[in-house]
């Protein structure tokens, strides 16, 4: 039996190269024959890098950035024999670097995602693919538009900064000086998203309490980009502030669009980067799973493009998550069956703490069920 693993993170607690290992350790457990394909998945967010250096052999490039708060990071991206290069922006501007205490959009930017693009055009790289998920930033790629040669300035004529608080001061944009070799570059942008820049599903109204934001800074946040996005617009020629996926990462997608980039499917490119559906067409079952599920994991999450992917090969597909919520139905679709790990009433912490351990009894479990209908 041939069995492709193909999970998200459980984020908090296990990356989805660890999730991926334990669900093969217990398959074979049960049957030391079986034939088992690791494909770690993640959408676009924090985990990409380890997705795709898993599934194939990439060179990892580190350089010294700048920091979701400012400050100089160590940080690094992936690059391929074929001049692609993949940079997570989660590891250089993600929610997770910034201490609760210190989150808030007024002092966050994507400086540092503008700086390793350079670099990595500086290595001769002309096809990029960024993931744009999990940022700590509301700045509309500011600070990445920055990096990048854009210039922005008050109403006395002097430049403005990078973070999110330089939103409200900036007057006019000039767009001359972005960086001419982005014009001859392949941007793909990966994110699970389709809000809009502003507006009720915008990025300030829907993420930006997530990273920080007070009620009223929401309202400015949304008012400020909508200025900030109309002289972006006017200085790139380009109308994109309400195409689909605009919103994400705080603006960020925006930021892109608006130098030519495409967005997709963070879960399908990474998809198609690792070659997931090849495996799956030749495998007899397949197994995703991620920290929580729930009606969202339908949309665009990747145990969902997972499970669609296994639907369109007529492959049964298996989800294993640390929590089940909502309608069953929904998940139904797509997935043969769902399980939760857990095995009772257990607080999050200690879920968190044992989710290695709660993960492998249950995917024992799982195979053992498999085993037993494929004698």
């Amino acid at each position: 039996m041939k069995v492709v693993f193909a999970p998200d993170s459980f984020k908090g607690s296990l990356t989805s190269v660890q999730v991926s290992e334990i669900m093969k350790q217990a398959f074979l457990a049960v049957n030391p024959e079986t034939e088992t394909i690791l494909k770690p998945m993640a959408d676009g967010g924090e985990g990409t890098l380890d997705a795709l250096s898993k599934a194939s052999d990439p060179q990892k490039v580190s350089l010294t950035c700048t920091g979701p708060l400012g400050e100089k990071v160590e940080s690094s991206y992936i690059e391929f024999e074929d001049q692609r290069a993949v940079i997570e922006g989660a590891a250089i501007a993600g929610l997770p670097l910034v201490p609760e205490e210190k989150r808030n959009p007024d002092y966050t930017t994507t400086y540092g995602i503008g700086e390793a693009i350079l670099h990595a055009l500086n290595r001769g790289h002309r096809e990029l693919m960024i993931a744009i998920g999990g940022s700590s930033t509301n700045d509309g790629g500011l600070g990445m538009l920055q990096a990048l040669g854009m210039k922005t300035f008050n109403n006395q004529g002097k430049e403005t900064g990078g973070f999110g608080k330089d939103l409200f001061h900036i007057k006019s944009i000039d767009f001359s000086s972005i960086d001419a070799r982005l014009k001859n570059t392949t941007i793909r942008v990966a994110s699970d998203v389709d809000n809009p820049l502003t507006g009720p599903k915008g990025a300030s109204h829907i993420y930006g309490p997530q990273k920080g934001a007070s009620e009223k800074q929401v309202t400015d946040y949304d008012q400020a980009l909508a200025k900030y996005g109309t002289l972006v617009e006017k200085a790139s020629g380009r109308a994109v502030m309400n195409s689909p996926g605009a919103g994400a990462a705080g603006g960020l997608g925006f930021a892109f669009l608006s130098i030519g980039a495409s967005l997709e499917s963070g879960a399908r490119l990474i998809s198609e980067a690792i070659h997931l559906p090849e495996e799956i067409q030749g495998a007899d079952l397949v197994v995703t799973g991620e920290g929580q599920s729930d009606k969202q994991t339908m949309y665009g999450k990747a145990p969902g493009y997972v499970a669609e992917v296994a639907k369109q090969y007529n492959k049964p597909a298996l989800l294993l998550s640390g929590s089940l919520d909502g309608d069953y139905e929904e998940l139904n679709q797509v997935f043969t069956g769902c399980f939760s790990v857990v095995p009772g009433p257990r607080d999050l912490t200690e879920c968190m703490d044992h989710a290695e351990e709660y993960l492998y009894k249950a995917t024992i479990q799982l195979a053992r069920l498999v085993s037993e209908f494929k004698k």
